[in-house]
């Protein structure tokens, strides 16, 4: 029996994909790796500190312990994936999913942090960082698909030349990481 790859292969690289073939957030695995790292070393810090002082208790160890994971959580980043016209967003308390072909409204929320908030017919809504897409053209790929049809039905009134920005700027990176890779750049 032939076992099959749990990774779909892009001009970009992998992307890691499910048995129904949905496309995730490459980079996820990796951010979470790094809130792992925060929180340890910020519990590391202080427990070190508390031993130094000799305060350490267990108490104080499990209010360390707490602050530690609770830095986790902040720092890690919702996982994003895109399956059957659909794009997911799940984090510890949420799951936002909307349909990319039957988007009504996309806009940029403006603030420190710029987020792609996106709007369905049924009231779905996501907001997303507009990064995880250009980091992920298969998930790019997939919204601007669902995006086009859309448009083509008439139900997106509201964020088409917002998408067509975005849309030039996740090819522009495509571009310079390709010119990177083979050494042209």
């Amino acid at each position: 029996m032939e076992r099959r790859s749990k990774r779909r292969i892009s001009a970009g690289g992998s992307h890691p994909a499910d048995a129904a073939g949905a496309i995730h957030d490459r980079y996820w695995a990796r951010e979470v790796r790094g809130a792992v790292a925060w929180g340890v070393l910020l519990f590391g810090m202080l427990a070190l500190l508390d031993l130094a002082q000799g305060r350490l208790s267990a108490e104080r160890a499990g209010w360390w312990a707490g602050l530690a994971v609770l830095l986790f959580i902040i720092l890690t980043p919702p996982r994003v994936s895109a399956e059957n016209s659909g794009l997911d967003s799940r984090g510890f308390l949420h799951h936002q999913r909307v349909r990319t072909d039957c988007l009504v409204a996309v806009r940029v929320s403006e603030g420190v942090a710029q987020r792609l908030v996106l709007k369905d017919t049924s009231g779905g809504r996501l907001v997303l960082d507009p990064r995880v897409l250009v980091a992920n053209p298969l998930l790019w790929h997939q919204l601007d698909q669902g995006a086009r049809r859309s448009l083509e039905q008439g139900t997106l009134l509201c964020g088409g030349p917002l998408l067509e920005r975005l849309g030039q700027r996740i090819e522009g990176e495509v571009y310079r990481g390709i010119l990177r890779t083979s050494g042209m750049e």
